[in-house]
């Protein structure tokens, strides 16, 4: 038999489970369309190219703004930084762009607007973009180029047709290919939108469910003693433990929001985020091709260096 505490928390469990769900699911269709739209018109291939014309200053600026509307994953962020350095890329500039990429992009903005509001979401964009910047031009002032493995990874993505000022719509005239029309790139991107929500949508749910699990069944008192406002060092223990729970971005907002609503201050809950967003184990594989363990290091540090200032800066104001 049930006790009637657990039934009780089982039935808060699910009926946040559905809250979530409602919210979140129609957020995750709009971020995955934009998805769509990007690789659309900002295929990986292009990025590189650009990036590749950059100096540093200015050009970590380009690249974390590149790494923020860009929404790949590591699959394609880490061969596009194997491209950028083995070309001759300022190392600051690659990590402006790598740090960006993961931490600032549409799905986390969207989800982020739907859970926490406007004014985070703004100072939480502001914040790890600028984080993405400077970290870039301080790590760029260091001879680090050594630590940089000479890979060639494989390149994912879709081939940019190349113009010929024809108007073929996408098909060969003379031997050139035209690019398509914005209506089949948007119908492209629809059904890329859909292939891609109905891909992650298992790990959506995996992240609601965890979180209602958090939210209706543990405690809210271990949670605070782990966490909560009363421990000082909440914030560093958020932003590396965030690493090891990483299943997607799309499983760890759900997570966060039931932090947040367990009363986890919310600078505590965006250092878990982006601790798990940029020292992700599946990345840290990629990574692990390119760079040495001193690189991959710094990597992890400036990561969870950033999850932890943005958590204080948060939780301070």
């Amino acid at each position: 038999m049930i006790s009637p505490e657990l039934e009780a928390s089982l039935g808060d469990a699910a009926a946040y489970f559905v809250e979530l769900a409602v919210v979140l699911i129609p957020l995750f269709l709009l971020a995955s369309f934009l998805v769509g739209l990007a690789r659309e018109y900002l295929p990986p291939e292009r990025v590189e190219k650009a990036l590749r014309e950059r100096d540093e200053g200015s050009g970590n600026v380009y690249a974390a703004g590149m790494g923020a509307i860009t929404p790949f994953c590591s699959c394609s962020t880490v061969p596009i930084l194997a491209g950028l350095l083995q070309a001759g890329a300022p190392i600051g500039l690659s990590f402006s762009f790598l740090l960006a990429s993961p931490l600032v992009n549409y799905i986390a903005v969207i989800l982020l607007l739907g859970l926490f509001g406007v004014p985070i979401t703004v100072l939480y964009i502001v914040t790890t973009f600028l984080a993405a910047v400077v970290a870039g031009v301080l790590i760029g002032r260091f001879d680090l180029q050594r630590h940089v493995k000479d890979v060639e990874l494989n390149r994912t993505g879709q081939q940019t047709a190349v113009s010929d000022g024809g108007t073929c719509g996408g098909t060969q005239c003379g031997g050139a290919v035209t690019p398509p029309s914005h209506k089949v790139r948007v119908k492209a991107a629809g059904g890329d939108a859909w292939s891609f929500f109905v891909g992650m949508l298992p790990y959506l749910v995996l992240g609601i469910g965890i979180g209602a699990f958090l939210y209706g069944v543990v405690p809210q008192e271990t949670i605070q003693r782990l966490i909560g406002p009363g421990n000082p060092f909440a914030v560093i223990i958020a932003a590396i433990a965030g690493a090891p729970l990483y299943v997607s971005l799309e499983a760890m907002l759900p997570i966060a929001s039931s932090l947040a609503d367990q009363g986890v201050p919310v600078g505590t809950v965006l250092a878990f985020v982006i601790g798990g967003a940029g020292v992700s184990i599946p990345n840290l594989i990629m990574l692990n091709k390119l760079f040495d363990r001193t690189l991959l290091a710094i990597y992890v540090v400036t990561v969870v260096s950033i999850g932890i200032t943005v958590g204080l800066l948060f939780n301070a104001i």
